[in-house]
Formats: structure tokens, sequence, C-alpha cells
């Protein structure tokens, strides 16, 4: 009888415990389930979050020598509206009106779209406390910087800023900096891409008109220079800059006025500042 009992207490206490490993495999497989679960769930809104943010993008600054009502993009005629002919992409920005503005802009979150015409030529008329001077921009081997300058121009970026650095010897009269009016300006609120480099001593020629930059390649976004004089060739020459020779690029031509660049840069103090203020009053671009 003492047997029986002890049997059936034995065959109890084996059946509690494989109820209760039954349990634990039970709450085991639901903790796996449970975290399979949350690890999927995990991945795909991850993965969305990943989709939403894949568009966007930001980039900044500027330098010879910088630190730092809308229109439809022109259908293109060497490449997509979004792009040059070299594929160089265009920004997403808006076009200002062609009539400019009321009051200037200066901040923006991209470059312009294409907002010139390539079936156009583009003319920019720089108004400064000194005299004019008429600059032909180059539509055909720097479409993307001269759609900038137009951009920024009627936009008012330009008008009443300074034209903070002045050398007699090079002819480098630089502007370009609505924000600090020197060569820290922040710039626009992004970069461009450089064009068509290298460029040579003579495209650095009397007239010229570049893009400033560091010495960051793609670093360019409003701050410009003129030459007034052949000072400005050595920007071209590979035995004074070596590699950086050619990469500031230009992207117009002045056809009047060059009398005025003289003057301006004759203003050198003999720090390369202008011994007397000297200003933009306003750009204003005409096509034809």
């Amino acid at each position: 009888m003492g047997t029986e009992k002890r049997e059936r207490q034995k065959a109890n206490r084996e059946a509690k415990l494989a109820a209760q490993a039954a349990e634990e495999a039970k709450q085991k497989r639901i903790r796996f389930i449970r975290n399979v679960v949350i690890l999927v769930a995990a991945i795909i809104v991850t993965g969305f979050l990943l989709s939403a943010l894949s568009g966007c993008s930001s980039s900044d600054s500027e330098g010879v020598g910088t630190d730092g009502g809308s229109t439809t993009a022109a259908p293109g005629d060497g490449g997509t509206a979004s792009e040059t002919a070299d594929g160089l992409a265009f920004g997403t920005g808006e076009c200002p009106p062609a009539d400019g503005v009321d009051e200037p802009v200066i901040d923006f979150d991209d470059a312009p779209q294409r907002c010139i015409d390539p079936d156009k030529a583009y003319v920019a008329e720089i108004e400064t406390s000194l005299g004019r001077v008429t600059v032909e921009l180059d539509t055909d081997r720097t479409p993307l910087t001269t759609n900038n300058f137009v951009a920024l121009s009627r936009f008012g970026y330009y008008d009443g800023t300074t034209l903070f650095r002045t050398e007699a010897r090079t002819g480098i009269i630089q502007g370009g900096s609505p924000h600090t009016q020197d060569n820290t300006d922040p710039g626009p609120g992004y970069t461009i891409p450089d064009e068509s480099l290298p460029f040579s001593s003579a495209d650095y020629a009397p007239g010229a008109l570049a893009m400033a930059r560091t010495a960051a390649p793609d670093s360019a976004g409003a701050q410009f220079f003129l030459l007034a004089n052949e000072g400005g060739a050595y920007l071209g020459d590979q035995a004074q800059l070596g590699e950086s020779a050619g990469s500031y690029v230009v992207f117009g031509r002045t056809t009047a006025g060059l009398d005025v660049l003289e003057k301006i840069a004759a203003l050198d103090d003999g720090s390369g500042a202008p011994s007397t203020p000297v200003s933009i009053t306003r750009v204003t671009i005409t096509e034809r």
C-alpha cells in the first residue's frame, strides 16, 4: 500500500514538472514570436524613414580667398532640364522673376534650378559707385555658373554690397558678400560644382568675371571677382600655383567699363582693400 502511494506521488510530481516544462516552452515561444514581430516592425519603420529622408541634402561655404513668382526651368538642349551637357546638376531652388524682386533675397535652401534659356545670351550690367561695368556671361562653357549668377542677381543678392577686395598688382576686385561685406561671408546657403576646369592664363585676362572659392573643390556659392589688368594671369599658371591653377571658374567677359575696373583696382591701399569704399548699387540682367 505504501509503495502504491509513493508511485502515485512520483507520477504526480512528474506530471507537474512536465506541465511546468510545457508552460515554460510555451512562454519561450511567445517571447520569441514577440521579439520577431518587434524586429520586423523596427525594420519596416527604419526603411520607411530612410526612404522619406533619402531626398534631403545640404551644402555651404566659399574664396580667390573666401571662407566661407517662380519660373519653370527651361528645357535643355544638351542634357535634361536638371543638368548641364557635362552632367553637372542644377539645384532645385525657385527661379526669380525675370524683372527682379522688390526686396533682396540673400538666404536660400538650395541652388537655383535652371532658370536661363540656353538659346539666349545674357548680359550683366553692374552699377558701381564709380561707374558701370557691362559683362557678357558665358552660357556655352559655364551654363550652370552663369545660371547661378543670373538667379542671384535677379533676387537682388548683390545690390548694395561692397567690393571689399581691390588689388592694384593682380587686378583682382572681389565682392558678393551681403551678410558680412568681406570674405568671411557664409554665402547664399549652398555651393555649386566647379565647371569646365581648368582655365588658362589667357582666360584670366583683363575684364574676366570669375567665381571666388576656398581651396576646396566645388566650394563657390556667390562671391565673385573681376580682373582689371593682366596681373590676374597667374591664376592659370601652373608654374606659380601648381595643381590649383585654373580652378577659379571664369564665366563672363567685360565688354564695357574696363576703365571703371582699373579705377577701382587702383584704390588698393596696400593691404588689398580699397582706400575709399566702393559699392555695387545694382546688378541688372538682360537677355537677348
